[in-house]
């Protein structure tokens, strides 16, 4: 019998898990892969595209059904809601809030993640890179997190009340190359979308987009590029109608959209490779 196959994502907010890794926790759910999300914030501080849909009040719980919605969609196996309250953007006030993910203890938040990663036993684990994608500090603190328990749980001398030792495979930073971006930028302007960014130098280091060399792994989601923006439409107090994804037409979308990228940080295999799987 072949070894069960397990993908563990570990995100900051609701939303996030479909942002950069919707196609590929559907297309590895639609391939027999047990996928598994854990979402580290409530998202308390987001947007409210529409304030018959949420108040600053209860934003919190409405986008915890949002992100019941979004799995739900996306066929995820299991999900896994630590509850930290949104830290909101760098520099906000929110950055203080003692119940924050920002202010939580990082010991407390690797030990959960741990136990996730020892309960599930993933053979790879996906994240956002060394700078949460765009500097966000839940981005950053997720990344941390991860990172930590990918090394954590397979050294048996930490946390023993979690479970029994188990060690990953492989790594991903799920990434998005600096050309990919431009090409995205160009797409959208000479569709009449303004871009959510400027345009990008060539040799401009911006907070979002890595330099191309940096990207191991381009899975093709074009088969379920459906799945993925039925998932960020789940999420209706931040997909407003004036929101970018949501202004893009639903061809482009899937031509901007369907593959996603990784930069692959521990194991071995092919490079470039199109398969997260790819040597297990």
């Amino acid at each position: 019998m072949p070894e069960p196959r397990t993908l563990l994502a570990v995100h900051a907010h609701p939303d996030d898990e479909c942002i950069s890794t919707g196609g590929i926790l559907a297309r590895y759910a639609a391939e027999g892969v047990r996928t598994v999300l854990v979402t580290c914030t409530d998202g308390a501080v987001g947007e409210i595209s529409d304030p018959a849909l949420a108040t600053p009040e209860n934003l919190a719980e409405v986008r915890s059904r949002e992100l019941d919605e979004s799995v739900r969609v996306l066929r995820v196996s299991r999900l896994v809601k630590l509850g930290y309250r949104d830290s909101g953007m760098a520099g906000t006030a929110d950055n203080d809030d003692p119940r924050s993910f920002a202010q939580s203890s990082f010991e407390e938040a690797l030990e959960r993640v741990v136990r996730v990663v020892r309960e599930e036993q993933p053979r790879v684990v996906v994240t956002y890179d060394e700078r949460g994608g765009y500097g966000h500090p839940d981005h950053v603190r997720a990344h941390r997190v991860a990172v930590a328990a990918f090394e954590a749980a397979g050294d048996a001398g930490r946390f023993p009340a979690a479970g029994p030792a188990w060690s990953a495979s492989k790594l991903y930073y799920a990434v998005v190359p600096r050309s990919a971006m431009r090409a995205m930028g160009e797409r959208m302007r000479a569709a009449g979308i303004e871009a959510p960014f400027r345009e990008i130098r060539e040799d401009e280091d911006m907070p979002f987009g890595v330099p191309d060399e940096r990207v191991t792994t381009f899975v093709d989601v074009s088969k379920y590029i459906a799945d993925k923006r039925a998932s960020l439409v789940a999420h209706r107090t931040q997909m407003g109608a004036d929101q970018f994804f949501m202004r893009i037409p639903e061809s482009l979308f899937g031509d901007i959209f369907g593959r996603e990228t990784f930069q692959r940080v521990v194991g071995s295999g092919p490079v470039p490779e199109d398969d997260l799987f790819a040597g297990l």
